[in-house]
């Protein structure tokens, strides 16, 4: 199983909130969350560092033509936001599905799309 991960998912991942492990695959992961991830104001060193193992052990997929060129026409068909545009584009293009919990992702048509349960927190 070939996934990209939203950044969203990785932040659930490192908080240790998903529900279950990730499934046995291949992961990947877009330029564009390598920057949300690391770009946060508030992020402390220990969250920094955190982040930092995480990226050394995945594969980071940078903005290619094709990729570019996906991103173009998502954001001319669903008027998605550039940085939801390159992740999907970035799953398409790689032939990955899309692990997220962000709904907006659920109009792109082409994308397959995967929500992951997270743990019940204490209110």
């Amino acid at each position: 199983m070939r996934s990209l991960l939203d950044t969203n998912t990785v932040l659930y991942l490192l908080a240790d909130r998903l529900a279950y492990p990730l499934p046995q695959g291949e992961y990947f992961l877009s330029v564009i969350t390598e920057i949300e991830l690391l770009s946060y104001p508030s992020l402390t060193e220990d969250e920094e560092q955190k982040i930092q193992a995480f990226l050394e052990d995945i594969v980071l997929i940078e903005l290619s033509k094709d990729i570019r060129s996906a991103t173009i026409d998502l954001r001319r068909k669903t008027g998605l936001k550039l940085p939801d545009a390159i992740i999907a584009a970035t799953a398409i293009v790689i032939n990955a599905k899309l692990l997220t919990n962000d709904r907006v992702f659920d109009r792109v048509s082409g994308l397959e799309v995967t929500a992951l349960p997270l743990r019940k927190t204490e209110a």
